[in-house]
């Protein structure tokens, strides 16, 4: 028996969210599969989601929950849209070490595309990391990058966002008021 190296898929439907969670995608090198385990979360949760990017995006046809906002070329502009716009409860994708900083700090829930959640414990050491690693490519050492995208990455994100959503909505629900 071959297994599938498709992420599971979510099991949250009995949680739809009654408040206002937004997971904010920074779009312009998120992976194609990292957006697709998003869009179908989102689908399933009816969770509002939004792509950020400086580039024209396409959404699924078949959600309606998916948006785009484009904005002007530059550098950090997508980051610094979603700095302003996401607000404490949202969950962020971003590969974007400084922005993660940002948006841990104002209390979003901040994923990387690898399945790593970025939290205040953990924020400052993969920042210190990557700008000394920046210095070092400054002065002209090569230092490889990180490995290539994979199933397991995928696995490792799906997996995580699953955790994240789970958790993020249970808390949601407790913190509402009772009808």
């Amino acid at each position: 028996m071959v297994a599938s190296l498709d992420p599971p898929p979510l099991r949250l439907r009995s949680l739809k969210p009654q408040a206002h969670m937004t997971i904010w995608i920074d779009a312009d090198a998120a992976p194609r599969d990292v957006k697709d385990v998003v869009f179908r979360a989102s689908l399933r949760l009816e969770l509002p989601t939004i792509l950020v990017a400086n580039q024209r995006l396409q959404t699924p046809a078949n959600n309606p929950h998916v948006s785009t906002v484009r904005v002007p070329g530059g550098p950090d502009v997508a980051d610094q849209y979603i700095a302003d716009h996401a607000v404490p409860g949202d969950i962020a994708i971003t590969a974007d070490i400084p922005l993660a900083a940002i948006l841990v700090e104002k209390k979003i829930i901040v994923l990387d595309p690898r399945g790593e959640l970025y939290t205040e414990s953990n924020i400052g050491e993969r920042l210190s990391i990557r700008d000394f690693m920046e210095s070092v490519r400054d002065i002209g050492v090569e230092t490889g990058g990180p490995k290539p995208w994979s199933p397991r990455e995928k696995q490792a994100f799906a997996n995580a966002l699953d955790r994240t959503l789970t958790a993020a909505l249970q808390k949601e629900r407790r913190s509402q008021p009772p009808e």
